[in-house]
């Protein structure tokens, strides 16, 4: 590849019509390469050329299919440290981040898919006793799954070799073509993505990729009349502007949304733990992901202490250029995504909130930095309470007893990944239960890879990972017979 990196468009890789951009280094400013700014007529090429490969790419055997993820998977891995590179220059993300978070889990999860039990394709036959138009009689019924047709897959910026490896993979494995959307921040690593299939020998018009900064671009492929599914992740007003544009056709929608985590923890919890688990908000991307326990709702009993060594743990933290092994925590994204999280910092200040630890720019001679934030003596009803902020900054808000921790869990728009630290076991499922929020982890800020991911409320629809991301890019179809 070139420095002026063109689109990838029907198994070609095509010139930009609308020329090229620059993809700045956070940590650095400087330029890491040149992103192609497709036009219209090209995303709308992109999703006919994913149309045109559908029918035979859906009849192709599965294990063909599974084969060349797994070819995928093999490379993708075998470039690990040149692909880890570029993905850190593009965001911001330290070394040991972009190596085994970004790389590394898109590699597992093309392999993962590239292994698709039989079991995890057909839904059980089932029989029932009800004959046509209500006669006696034995009739055979089977569900099976059958691809959706043409994806439009919309990516984040926060990480962008799993992000879209999660949505790729599956859709590929069940027999779906897809028009990847990479986010304008980081659209490089998609491409080296698309080359790594090309590699593996996806048949031309499988995969696509479209890049630019106009908003033109996402909506020409999610609108496009070729495209019958969409896979977003982003933020929530963006999500809303996708469902409506679907709603007119009806197009199935897969969306990871906005997060604002509450962390509940009660006055038995073991704190070393939870301050571990609620610390990651400063260090991992920079609080850059959506499923940061930002919400932090501490038992008076254990309050003070848990503001305290949250902000020495925050203190403890290098920051400065992801590039030196002894870094944790980078930059954010950009200059204005900086000046957004300071802003949230001061409104916090004006809402009657007390900045602990943090607030301010690291002495730093380049890059877009903001230091790990502390803000103490919250309520629910603030907005730095309320609004995900996307950035490393933490609030605590007290309470008093189970029940008012419960209420304020739920009390939010959100409803993405909760989190429980209790001593008592039977308690934190007891209140796990009863968070609404698409997934919940007890004394832990770890994921399974194969549990259903997905948001409560407008923190998203539908379920992906795993198994249920087969579910997510397929429809059910059912075959009746008369027994």
């Amino acid at each position: 590849m070139t420095a002026r990196q063109p689109l990838f468009v029907g198994g070609s890789w095509v010139e930009p019509d609308g020329g090229h951009y620059e993809v700045t280094d956070p940590a650095s400013e400087e330029t890491v390469g040149w992103a192609p700014e497709a036009s219209r007529d090209q995303v709308l090429a992109a999703c006919a050329a994913a149309r045109e490969a559908f029918g035979p790419w859906s009849r192709t055997a599965p294990e063909e299919r599974a084969a060349i993820l797994g070819r995928a998977a093999g490379i993708i891995a075998a470039r690990l440290t040149e692909y880890a590179s570029l993905a850190g220059a593009e965001t911001g993300a330290t070394l040991g981040t972009a190596r085994a978070l970004q790389v590394g889990v898109a590699a597992a999860r093309f392999r993962r898919y590239a292994r698709v039990e039989p079991a995890e394709w057909p839904i059980p036959p089932q029989i029932n006793e009800a004959g046509p138009m209500g006669k006696a009689g034995v009739m055979g019924a089977l569900a099976v799954r059958q691809p959706v047709g043409v994806v439009t897959c919309v990516t984040s910026y926060n990480n962008p070799w799993a992000n879209p490896a999660g949505k790729v993979a599956p859709a590929l494995a069940m027999g779906n073509t897809v028009v990847v959307k990479p986010a304008p921040q980081d659209p490089l690593s998609v491409y080296r993505m698309a080359q790594a299939l090309e590699e593996a020998g996806v048949p031309p018009g499988v995969v696509n990729v479209v890049s630019g900064r106009s908003t033109g671009v996402g909506e020409a492929a999610v609108a496009s009349p070729d495209v019958d599914m969409v896979s977003f992740t982003g933020s929530t007003a963006v999500g809303q502007r996708i469902a409506e544009v679907c709603g007119r056709d009806m197009k199935r929608q897969l969306m990871e949304l906005g997060g604002k985590g509450a962390a509940v923890v009660f006055d038995d919890a073991d704190l070393r733990s939870a301050v571990a688990g609620i610390g990651t908000t400063f260090s991992f991307y920079s609080g850059q992901i959506c499923t940061a326990p930002t919400r932090v709702l501490a038992q008076r009993g254990i309050h003070d202490r848990l503001v305290e060594q949250l902000a020495a743990y925050a203190d403890r933290l290098k920051v400065g250029d992801p590039r030196e092994p002894d870094t944790v925590v980078g930059p954010v994204i950009s200059a204005a995504h900086r000046d957004r999280v300071e802003s949230y910092v001061e409104l916090g200040r004006k809402e009657g909130a007390v900045v602990v630890t943090g607030g301010g720019r690291p002495d730093l001679s380049a890059g877009f930095y903001v230091a790990p934030t502390l803000l103490a003596d919250c309520t629910n009803d603030m907005r730095v309470v309320r609004e995900e902020i996307f950035g490393p900054v933490v609030a605590v808000v007290p309470f008093d007893d189970e029940e008012e921790g419960i209420a304020l869990a739920n009390d939010t728009d959100y409803g993405l990944i909760d989190y429980v630290w209790s001593g008592d076991v039977a308690r934190a499922f007891r209140v796990a239960r009863r968070l609404r929020a698409g997934g919940v982890g007890v004394n832990t800020v770890g994921r399974n890879m194969e549990a259903p991911f997905g948001g409560f409320k407008k923190s998203g629809v539908g379920r992906d990972v795993g198994s249920y991301a087969l579910h997510a890019y397929s429809e059910v179809q059912a075959i009746v017979w008369p027994g």
